[in-house]
Order: C-alpha cells, then structure tokens, then sequence
C-alpha cells in the first residue's frame, strides 16, 4: 500500500476508535499482547534477519538498540499490559464551573485523532507507540526505520491479527511500507490527514521533522544529559550514578554525555570514576576531557563540539567546574534540555541546580536514567519531550489527549 493510502485507511479508522470503552480497549490490548507472544518465533526470527543486515552498516551500540530477545519480547508484552492497567484519559473532565447564568461549562479529555511516529531502528517503539495510542483512542501510523523494518512489521502484523480477534478495525494500527525519505515527507506534509507527527530518533530525524513538517510537531529524543559533581557530593555515590547513567545502555536518549565536576573534589573523583569506567570492563569507556580534568585522568583533549554532541557510546565528556553556578550556566549553554542532575550533599546547591536548570527533568543525586515513561509509571512511552508546549518529559496516555468544551444550558441565549 502507498503511503497516501494508508494514511486515508487511518482517517476512515478515527471514528470507531473514539467510541470503544475502556473494557473493550483493554480486551483488546490483551489480545494484541498475546498476539505478540504467540508470534514471539516470528518476531525474532525477523529480527535476526534485521541484525544480521544492518551489521557493520552501524556500531554495535546501536545493533544492540535493534535486536530483540526473549527477555526483551516479554517486555514489550508487559508494557503493553501496564498501559491497559492505567485510567482511560478519553473523556475524562479535567475541569468544570458552573457559570452565573446556569451554563455548565466542562473541559473534557478527548483524542488527537490520527498520530504519526516516525523513529528509527528501535522494534519496542513499534509496540510502545501503538498501545499509547490505542488505549487513548488515537489511530497510530507507524513509519519505522529500514533497519528494522522485518520486525516491526512482524509486531505490526502481530498486533494487528490481535484487533480482528476483538472486531475491531485493525487500521487502528498501521506501519507505513516505504522506508525512504519520501515517506517521511509525506508525513510530515499530510496536513488534513495527521493530527499530530512524533519524531523518535538522533538529531538529524528531529531536525528535518521540525523544519519540515506541515502538521503539528512535537520535538523529541536528543539527550546531551549531565551530571554535575558538587563539592560536597558522596564520592562512591557519585561514581555509582555516573556509571549507570553513562554504561547500563550508552545508546540510549537518558544517558549521561557529560559529566561536570567541582574543581574541590575533581582530585578524589575522577581517578575513581576512571577506574570504575575503564578497569576489566568489556567496553571501557573513553574519556574527553578539558584541561583541568586532564590532570586527574587520561583522555582525549576537547575539542570545539566535544561538549555538543549526544555520543550514544562508550564516551564521557568531562569537564571541571569553579562552582554550581558555572555549572547550570554550561548545562544552560550546552544542554538539548533532555535531563540533568547534581551530586550532592549541600541541599541549598541542590535547590539552586533545579530551579536555574532548564530541562524537562532535573535529578537530584539519582541517576539521569530514570527519564523514561515505564519507570514514570506510564506504562512506556511515545518519546521524550525536550519541547515546552503540550507535552514535556515522558510521553504517556495524558500526552496523547488534547481537550475540547462540553457547555450544557437550559436554553440561555447571550
């Protein structure tokens, strides 16, 4: 199918999604979630087929955000079972006055209509984006990129056998065919068509969405994330939250990129933190560093655009600091708003990271790894929202809702 027609499939389809209840949405998601289980051979086997392809095309940081295993299959699934659990937001009263003259004016939650994704070689957006949109009544097209094309079709196929098994238009969920960029322009100008378009990817994807796009656009994904290392921080602490925000999954949009350090505890810190990140490990991390840090530990000296540049790998950005003011004004300078998080002991520095901080999430001494919707308790995700309009952080069923207003009289006349 071209592309035009799936996204008119996607319009017909708007109308008998907005009346399903919640019974019958969550039903539903249950049979797509065993749909998938029962494919999970099929799923994987494609996505061998995936892997094997895009080898030595990417990094193998990046093959490890492709590839699907049992565990990852039964995640996917549980994800799904997390979002039927949460509250239905579809006609939900977000507020309500009753006014003077007797007219009760409600603002009531009601789907986008039709939601694009675009994103890239990533399987587990496939079912993430298509359950958020389905339990908030809202048609998902899916538009994936070709590295993973076997197997989100095979998710796609999957869910999709799940929705007929329950009567329901299986249009509600639609992956789009044409992997090119001429698909992805269609989206971006399929104005009458598309509601609201979520670009899920590196900054190439964000950017061409943002300058391109004819529809609404929410910006999303890149994440230079930093960690601030106050003065008074718990050394062991901080080690523990660098490493995991910058080694349990490098490729991710939450890792940490940069790491700022107190000129006061950069003598104690940073040899730790290097051995911590570079001894016995099976991917040591490598470390660039500014002049100050250069003296505590080895690395590669920065350049222009080292402290601008989202990694996705085994590598730190290191930098030493006066103070936590030079601190927030170099995260306010370098940051893509993603998140940020200070070390520390001292709660008047902690008070002062937050509130001159400017991301859409800012950790005190935990780790910038918890930026995601599952670990928000949103069941999973349509993305991260680096914007300010609409939608801010993790992106759940609330995100997927805009509003309109029900005004019920007795016949007033203005």
């Amino acid at each position: 199918m071209t592309t035009a027609e799936i996204l008119s499939r996607a319009v017909k389809a708007k109308g008998s999604l907005k009346n399903l209840g919640t019974e019958e949405k969550n039903n539903a998601i249950e049979a797509m979630a065993k749909s998938i289980e029962k494919s999970a051979a099929d799923i994987l086997a494609e996505n061998r087929t995936d892997v094997e392809q895009a080898r030595g095309t990417i990094g193998e940081v990046m093959l490890d955000r492709l590839a699907l295993n049992e565990a990852r299959i039964e995640s996917i699934v549980k994800g799904m079972r997390d979002v039927a659990l949460l509250p239905d937001p579809n006609g939900r009263v977000l507020t309500r006055v009753e006014r003077p003259n007797g007219l009760v004016i409600e603002k009531v939650a009601v789907p986008m209509g039709v939601i694009g994704i675009i994103y890239e070689s990533r399987p587990n957006v496939t079912s993430d984006a298509a359950v958020l949109c389905f339990k908030s009544s809202n048609v998902c097209v899916l538009r994936g990129g070709k590295e993973a094309y076997r197997t989100s079709k095979a998710i796609v196929n999957a869910m999709r056998r799940g929705l007929e098994e329950c009567g329901i238009n299986p249009d509600a969920v639609q992956l789009i065919d044409d992997t090119t960029r001429q698909s992805a322009g269609e989206m971006m100008t399929a104005v009458g068509s598309i509601d609201l378009l979520i670009p899920r990817g590196g900054k190439g994807l964000i950017t061409a969405c943002t300058e391109n796009a004819k529809v609404p656009c929410i910006q999303t994904g890149t994440g230079i994330c930093h960690i601030y290392i106050e003065k008074t921080a718990d050394i062991e602490k901080a080690v523990n939250i660098v490493d995991n925000a910058k080694t349990s999954r490098p490729s991710v949009c939450n890792a940490c990129e940069v790491c700022l350090v107190d000129k006061e505890t950069a003598p104690a810190f940073l040899p730790k933190l290097s051995e911590r990140l570079t001894k016995g490990r099976e991917h040591p991390v490598k470390f660039i560093v500014d002049e100050e840090a250069a003296k505590y530990i080895k690395g590669e000296p920065a350049g222009e655009d080292s402290f601008d540049t989202e990694f996705l790998d085994y590598i730190l950005a290191v930098k030493v600091v006066n103070n936590t003011e030079e601190a927030v004004e170099h995260i306010l300078k370098h940051s893509t708003g993603h998140s940020e998080a200070i070390v520390t002991e001292d709660m008047a520095k902690a008070s002062y990271f937050v509130n001159n901080t400017d991301s859409a999430a800012v950790y005190v001494n935990a780790s910038t790894r918890f930026t995601d919707g599952g670990e928000f308790g949103l069941g999973c995700e349509m993305g991260i929202s680096t914007q300010k309009m609409h939608a801010r952080g993790p992106m759940g069923l609330e995100e997927m809702m805009t509003y309109h207003y029900v005004i019920k009289g007795e016949g007033q006349v203005r």
